[in-house]
């Protein structure tokens, strides 16, 4: 019982950082230490995500 909630759990986790788009920040993270880049602050990095977004909308209501 204990491991299918842990399970389940670590699933919730998973999706709810992919949707949120927690997930990119961890990214960057790791492609920073890969490739020893000084990585930027989160705000920065949040910033230039909005900005990006902004710039090339994926989709619209109307």
């Amino acid at each position: 019982m204990t491991a299918t909630l842990t399970r389940a759990w670590e699933g919730l986790r998973w999706y709810l950082k992919e949707f949120t788009g927690e997930a990119r920040w961890d990214d960057y993270l790791a492609h920073c230490a890969e490739h020893g880049h000084e990585p930027m602050s989160r705000r920065q990095f949040e910033r230039e995500r909005a900005d990006a977004a902004e710039a090339n909308p994926m989709s619209r209501c109307c």
